[in-house]
């Protein structure tokens, strides 16, 4: 098992690409494994993020998003 990399509210972007928006992570996701049915609980987030004041949220492994030091700015009023 792995270890929580992020807390719900860290400030994330994918890794590898400079074009990716500024996400906020929600929460960590169960997932069961096809083969061994067993439940992972520490390594998919769910992130949401904002784009022309529209909100979609998405659901990334851990492994693949990179923490922001500069948090918020994403959200409009």
């Amino acid at each position: 098992m792995e270890t929580r990399k992020f807390k719900p509210g860290d400030w994330v972007k994918i890794k590898g690409t400079d074009d990716s928006p500024k996400m906020e992570v929600l929460k960590y996701i169960s997932k069961e494994e096809p083969f061994t049915g067993i439940v992972n609980n520490d390594t998919i987030t769910e992130c949401v993020y904002y784009k022309n004041g529209e909100r979609f949220t998405r659901t990334i492994h851990q492994n693949r998003l990179l923490k922001l030091l500069k948090t918020g700015g994403i959200y409009k009023s």
